[in-house]
């Protein structure tokens, strides 16, 4: 499998496909052609799309390696089983299938052995690793049997440190699933087909080296695996070991005698190394010179690259047919394609990467790259959209790429939705990404300050391609949230965000012409229309009859500048805290945010009112207050509104996260209601509300959704929903708590290297197999009358564990239970 167009390694695939990339100064793809061979493999179809002629003009028929190379091209995409389909259509036998950019030295006789013993139809090759992110995790029976698979999961998702290689057996009777001419891919199409069918999928979990080099960091390791000696692969080259080194010489290279190489190092041919030069771990490609005094450290180097006198390098990848300066300074990480000049004494900063045919002159100091601008992280997302340090890491030029990046991936002349809250630098950030939209052709309407629900209401009301919203973040005073959203006013799904992701990385997305660049515009009336569709979706008229008094904190949010006029026509007597905009309010230490519930908890009998409401500044989610002046924790207000809304006989169906209470399902039942168990993300939540399944959603940390008016989270929707319900049950709100069934629910974590995530996961899997299991979101196991849930943390190093039973004491047993197996598993 050799198409791909290697997005991901650019500026290096610019000109050559990713195959082709050197790897110990031969072809990626080189590599695994010879393991093939190795293992008897030798007629071998190469499928080709991008810059097919490169790698045919290099291997030719294939018989220099003692291979019977057959090209094959396709103009359209068949996904990857549809191309393997079109590849064999003449061709009845069975086949191995493998990626032309994988680095390997499985035991292929092994793999095979395993297949045929167990009579396999399709065999996917597996291996374990410490990250299993960006692979498609995958679990087996004892008998290796597959029972599951998923591909790139979430933290949330990953069941096992167990991944799919992409090497695969197949026999005729998989690949006669497989239709011809149509788009079909492996793991989503053809393996969930073969299980349906109850057709025998195996995988073997290989010993061994793998790696998929699928990114620039990626590429430099393997060159790093083979340097240390941990992939069996060939090394070209005269070996000349000595004392602390292995040396591997081309033909007509000379070292001089004053050069100093140390730890591993291969040279290609007709190499030079000057008087005093320094080269450590490194690989240098064919012709290529470091001059004196120079220093090569932990890098590689393609062909025909000439490093200048006393120039330094350390730690990055330079492409063919470069020359770097004499006394030029190049920082870890820096990626130079093919053709550059990097100047005398220039200096080029860390993680800077140049595209082919660029210039840096001569004492220039490049700390942005030669097409957009800097790496700023591993990833972008987290569980609260893009976060970071204000102006430090969310900078104007940071939020201009990412505006940019976002733009790409929309159609030009499509609008998206941007608002912010009521801070100035919310303001600030958000300009620069609108300024990013707009240079990729894409319009904008800028609603301004408004609350979070409202912008996602207007999307799902104007039909606009999607939208976001800036905002300070609500538990740090120095952070900026920018949160993304669908055409659906939802939270963007894991995929969109690494395809953003990708592509934000990549640096290589779209500028419109200075005529079809993007435009501004302040749509009218949207507070307006937010607020008609909210009075829709509510009974008024049993609102307006009930006259029902409540404390509103609007925590000095923009919700203060719609909601009480909602509540005005709803006939409600209202007594407003905070209900005013103060941008330097809008954060609340966990010490602030206690005492302002307190202060509710207070007035709210005081004044005799029915109900306390506390709003987050966003205006997406509630903290309830009874009319005795009762805080209710997350958990109880979630089962309380639950419980309204089943005896108001709105409700038939609902949905709360797989880690919400057992009592929602005791309360459902006797009023003959389904209950949905959706993951932890708000994202899923929001998914089910949409389907028209459920009347509500919650969650235990004061998020509501109703999804007759939207389906998001939304406190000023779920406040006047309270109320309606409270004014249906002619119950105070006390009274409708103290009948929830009481469980006790505890809550711990329990630190853990993320390299070990996968592997704890897996343990995880293996001990409770005899037990009640369920996968939906971490690993949940059910014991007689209690449950447990392991949930790995996508931002952080550490494991969730949620427990509940019938007591405190019972539920941290429980949980203790789990917390010591993974402390014990990671020792």
């Amino acid at each position: 499998m050799a198409g791909g167009f290697g997005t991901r390694m650019r500026p290096l695939t610019c000109n050559i496909p990713k195959p082709m990339l050197p790897v110990a100064n031969r072809p990626v793809m080189e590599h695994g052609l010879k393991l093939l061979k190795k293992y008897g493999l030798s007629d071998i179809r190469v499928l080709l799309y991008y810059h097919p002629q490169v790698i045919r003009e290099f291997f030719g028929d294939g018989a220099p390696l003692g291979l019977s190379l057959t090209f094959v091209t396709t103009d359209t995409d068949l996904g990857t089983a549809g191309a393997v389909r079109y590849a064999q259509k003449e061709h009845g036998d069975s086949a191995i299938v493998m990626s032309g950019d994988v680095l390997t030295d499985f035991d292929l006789a092994a793999v095979l052995a395993y297949h045929k013993e167990k009579g396999s139809k399709a065999t996917l090759v597996l291996t374990r690793v410490t990250n299993p992110l960006a692979y498609g995790v995958v679990i087996t029976a004892a008998d290796g049997r597959i029972v599951r698979f998923l591909e790139k999961p979430t933290w949330g998702e990953v069941f096992s440190d167990t991944i799919n290689t992409g090497i695969y057996v197949l026999e005729p009777e998989a690949l006669a699933l497989i239709p011809d001419g149509k788009e079909f891919d492996f793991s989503r199409n053809l393996f969930p087909l073969l299980m349906e069918k109850n057709i025998p999928l195996y995988g073997y979990v290989a010993t061994g080296y793998w790696r998929d080099i699928g990114s620039l960091a990626e590429y430099r390791q393997a060159q790093v695996d083979i340097l240390r000696g941990e992939v069996d692969v060939e090394i070209q080259g005269q070996k000349t070991g000595r004392i602390g080194k292995d040396v591997w010489l081309g033909d007509g290279s000379r070292v001089d005698p004053s050069a100093k190489l140390r730890g591993a190092v291969v040279l290609g041919k007709r190499c030079r190394i000057g008087p005093g030069a320094q080269v450590a771990n490194a690989i240098l490609g064919d012709d290529c010179t470091v001059e004196r005094g120079a220093i090569v450290a932990d890098s590689v180097l393609w062909d025909h690259v000439a490093v200048g006198a006393e120039a330094e390098l350390k730690e990055d990848v330079v492409a063919s047919h470069c020359s770097i300066g004499a006394k030029a300074f190049l920082a870890e990480g820096v990626v130079v394609s093919d053709h550059c000049q990097i100047g005398a004494a220039a200096v080029v900063k860390a993680d800077v990467k140049l595209w082919p045919y660029k210039t840096v002159e001569e004492g220039a100091t490049l700390s942005t790259s030669l097409v957009w601008g800097e790496k700023w992280s591993k990833s972008l997302f987290g569980a609260y959209g893009v976060t970071g340090l204000t102006n430090v890491e969310i900078t104007p030029e940071f939020a201009a790429k990412l505006g940019a990046t976002y733009g790409a991936t929309l159609p030009e002349g499509s609008t998206v939705i941007v608002s912010r809250d009521s801070h100035k630098s919310s303001r600030l950030i958000g300009r620069a990404v609108m300024s990013g939209i707009l240079s990729t052709g894409v319009n904008v309407h800028d609603l301004q300050a408004v609350p979070i629900p409202v912008a996602r209401f207007a999307i799902r009301s104007t039909g606009d391609a999607g939208g976001l919203h800036a905002r300070r973040s609500p538990f740090d005073r120095r952070i900026t949230d920018i949160k993304f959203l669908d055409a659906a006013g939802m939270d963007l799904s894991s995929a969109k965000e690494k395809g953003i992701e990708g592509l934000f990385f990549r640096e290589d997305f779209r500028r419109a012409d200075a005529e079809a660049t993007g435009e501004i515009t302040f749509p009218q009336r949207v507070l307006e229309y937010y607020k008609e569709g909210l009075l829709a979706a509510v009974d008024a008229g049993t609102l307006k009859s009930a006259k029902l008094k409540v404390v509103v904190d609007y925590a000095f949010g923009s919700a203060a500048t719609i909601f009480p006029s909602v509540l005005g026509e709803l006939g409600c007597e209202v007594v407003a805290l905070n209900a005013y905009l103060d941008e330097s309010r809008l954060t609340r230490t966990a010490e602030e945010f206690d005492a302002a519930l307190g202060q509710l908890s207070t007035i709210v009998p005081t004044l005799k009112a029915d109900l306390g409401v506390l709003m987050d500044a966003g205006g997406e989610k509630v903290f309830l207050v009874d009319e005795t002046g009762r805080i209710l924790s997350g958990d109880e207000a979630l089962a309380a509104v639950i419980l309204l809304g089943l005896k108001s006989g709105e409700v038939k169906a609902l949905a709360v996260p797989v880690s919400a209470s057992q009592a929602i399902e005791e309360m459902a039942r006797p009023f003959g209601a389904e209950v949905v168990r959706t993951r932890t993300t708000y994202r899923s939540m929001m998914e089910v509300a949409a389907s028209g399944r459920v009347q509500v959603a919650g969650e235990g940390t004061g998020g509501f959704i109703f999804p007759r008016f939207h389906p998001a989270m939304d406190a000023m929707c779920a406040t006047v929903k309270a109320l309606e319900f409270l004014a249906k049950a002619g119950e105070p709100l006390s009274r409708v708590r103290a009948t929830v069934p009481d469980y006790a629910m505890v809550r711990e974590h329990v630190p853990c290297q993320w390299e070990m995530k996968g592997s704890i996961m897996r343990h995880l899997i293996e001990a409770t197999k005899d037990s009640q299991v369920e996968l939906l979101d971490g690993i949940k196991v059910r014991h007689d009358g209690s449950w447990v849930i392991v949930m790995p943390d996508g931002d952080r190093p550490l494991f969730h564990v949620n427990a509940e039973a019938p007591t405190e004491a019972q539920a941290r047993q429980l949980a203790g239970r789990y917390l010591d197996m993974i402390r014990s598993w990671q020792e």
